[in-house]
């Protein structure tokens, strides 16, 4: 099978992949859409997460093989089921989400629900997205359908590569005494994985942006690998480094001027008031088999038939409006004090935070660092020692603090009002 994207052009489907992609369990994903209420702001944003996983995993083969291209496998069977594991965790990564973005996280259930033999030993919390994906591909007749078709591939390692806290008690990921795990995971997920770099292009290019216009084949191409230990790690040539540097900031610019565009930002927690409100009647179901019908069209659905007022807000797209809009990277209250100035007045509100910071690293704990380290690698030097990452450019620390965009939005017909006594 052929695909046309318009992102990647001309993608061949492997037979075998093709199978995994028919599973009702992946075609979910054409009715997930991948921005939520991105479409409000972008209207050309209505692609779905079925192509960008489709994408990513495309990319996760392209990677592969250029890291790869010269590794000297002593049996090239080793090589093949380390390239599909991977492709196939880049494939199913973004099967659990839940209707309309993160959002509906809120309304998941506790965990120990799922019942994910992999996770019986976790600790209770309340479920998310990553938590489903994780119960499809290890505990559900999706696992029979990724075994039968990729007999040298056990699903739990498919799932291992997208969680990585998941104990490794198999050497699966072991080849001539190198493990092959850390390398492999950071292509599903870190800095400059297949991931990130499909939803950067994908992302700009339907939301009519141009944050995603990257030189990414020159990052792919000179993506390498560093043995630390007898483990692969990822690594970057270093006449790379400033193309990394674009990518990371422009995926950074993606999240301030798309991801938390102010009617983005306000349908979601217009959702969440909904979600967290006494009158809620949504709630994600711990059965998988049911999960399946849990789309964005179900939940537009469920709000249409709702009398309750923040569902009705979102049903007639009749939002609220910003009055105030602060940026920055310091606390400050004024926007706190803002809003108990126009609710003292009888005036609702809603007041929204939306934080990012440019990288992961700056929340990784030490012992993930040390585990799953990107490096930096000088070709032409040899004697030049490989380099972490996050030292070898400065962009880290000249974007480490956290960008802040404080909202605070009231009802339309309440704008007015709120600007006067905001004035006064």
């Amino acid at each position: 099978m052929e695909i046309r994207d318009p992102v990647h052009g001309n993608i061949d489907i492997d037979p075998r992949i093709e199978a995994v992609m028919n599973h009702p369990v992946y075609q979910r994903l054409r009715q997930i859409k991948q921005l939520g209420f991105g479409e409000f702001s972008f209207p050309g944003a209505t692609h779905n997460r079925y192509m960008h996983s489709l994408g990513a995993s495309y990319l996760s083969s392209k990677i592969f093989d250029s890291i790869f291209d010269h590794y000297a496998f002593s049996n090239d069977n080793d090589r093949l089921r380390l390239r599909d594991t991977t492709i196939l965790a880049a494939l199913l990564h973004d099967i659990g989400h839940g209707p309309l973005s993160h959002t509906t996280e809120e309304v998941m259930p506790n965990l120990s629900e799922l019942a994910i033999p992999a996770y019986k030993d976790r600790q209770e919390r309340q479920a998310n997205h990553e938590d489903y994906t994780i119960k499809f591909i290890t505990d559900s007749d999706l696992t029979k359908c990724i075994e039968s078709t990729f007999t040298h591939v056990p699903a739990m390692e498919v799932a291992k590569l997208i969680d990585k806290t998941i104990n490794n008690d198999s050497d699966f990921f072991i080849v001539d005494g190198v493990n092959f795990r850390p390398l492999l995971s950071q292509l599903i997920s870190s800095e400059l994985d297949a991931d990130r770099m499909d939803y950067l292009q994908r992302d700009s290019y339907f939301s009519g942006t141009n944050y995603g216009h990257i030189d990414m084949e020159w990052i792919i191409n000179n993506l390498t690998y560093h043995v630390i230990d007898n483990s692969l790690h990822l690594a970057l040539g270093r006449r790379a480094l400033y193309t990394f540097d674009n990518f990371l900031i422009s995926r950074h610019h993606m999240y301030l001027q798309v991801y938390f565009h102010h009617k983005s930002i306000v349908y979601d927690e217009t959702l969440n008031r909904y979600l967290t409100h006494e009158d809620c009647k949504f709630a994600l179901p711990a059965d998988i088999d049911e999960y399946l019908l849990y789309t964005d069209y179900l939940l537009y659905e469920h709000l249409r038939l709702s009398d309750n007022y923040w569902a009705q807000l979102i049903t007639k797209r009749q939002p609220y409006r910003v009055l105030f809009e602060l940026h920055g990277i310091e606390d400050n209250d004024r926007v706190v004090e803002m809003q108990r100035a126009v609710e003292a007045k009888g005036i609702q509100s809603i007041l929204s935070n939306s934080k990012t910071r440019l990288s992961k690293y700056h929340a990784t704990s030490p012992e993930e660092h040390k585990i799953y380290q990107i490096y930096v690698i000088d070709e032409y030097d040899k004697q030049s020692p490989a380099l972490p990452l996050e030292t070898a450019t400065q962009i880290f620390k000249m974007y480490e603090g956290t960008r802040r965009i404080e909202r605070l939005y009231v009802p339309t017909e309440k704008l007015a009002e709120a600007k006067k006594i905001l004035a006064n």
